[in-house]
């Protein structure tokens, strides 16, 4: 398989005639051959993990390019505030943009994000007609993370993607009473979506622990996620 590399992805501009040359850095890897499609992977990393690596790695060996942008390449984006708002559409359009002159269709672009970057997948789905999008123990269900991020049952009935939302029930900042009234926030909605709960907390896609000496692939929740992720990818990105 092609390796890691780096790249810029020219930020949209107003004058449709003017020279873009304004960019968003991206770390990405392409498949074997021929793309099925590709996926943005937003995250709150300032740098990239080996777990992000290594879901990047796996997205592409399931024939997806995987293209994940540096939401933290502003100055005024150094803070505590995550990364959401224009900045966010901006930085996710820019990516689209960079996919599809890559010859990857539209409706065969789809997003991915763990925690608030899980929040700020799904409110692409509710901005962006893509192809599809997950999110993974995403936060502020019920009460906005900040001004420019919408609580999520706010935005639910504006979903204009397939989502898909996985959470583990013990999570603090996800309350299970939270998740349930987002599955039936998110049912009213034109589009396919689907809220799935794991026992616990070990349901994060992005960290299996196979060093666990009592690690079972096929019980694995993450496993689980991961599969499921893929799955839904599979079913919706066509």
């Amino acid at each position: 398989m092609p390796g890691f590399f780096t790249d810029s992805a020219a930020l949209r501009s107003d004058d449709e005639d003017a020279v873009r040359t304004d960019t968003v850095p991206v770390t990405a890897i392409e498949p074997e051959g021929h793309a099925r499609g590709g996926i943005v992977v937003l995250h709150e990393s300032r740098e990239f993990t080996q777990a992000i690596r290594d879901l990047l790695a796996s997205l592409a060996n399931e024939g997806w390019i995987a293209v994940a942008p540096h939401l933290f390449h502003r100055e005024s984006q150094k803070s505590e505030a995550g990364v959401f708002g224009d900045n966010l559409f901006d930085d996710f359009d820019a990516c689209f943009d960079w996919l599809t002159a890559r010859g990857v269709y539209p409706d065969c672009i789809g997003a991915l994000g763990f925690d608030d970057a899980g929040t700020a997948a799904f409110l692409v789905a509710t901005n962006r007609p893509i192809g599809a999008a997950v999110s993974v123990a995403a936060r502020g269900i019920t009460v906005a993370l900040n001004d420019e991020a919408p609580a999520l049952l706010e935005a639910a009935p504006e979903l204009q993607a397939p989502w898909l939302g996985l959470y583990g029930a013990d999570d603090p900042e996800t309350p299970a009473e939270e998740v349930e009234r987002l599955r039936d926030a998110v049912a009213t909605a034109s589009v396919a979506a689907h809220v799935v709960s794991y026992e616990g907390l070990q349901h994060r896609a992005d960290r299996p622990d196979e060093a666990d000496e009592d690690f079972d692939e096929s019980t694995d929740p993450a496993v689980d996620a991961q599969t499921r992720i893929f799955d839904w990818f599979d079913a919706n990105l066509r």
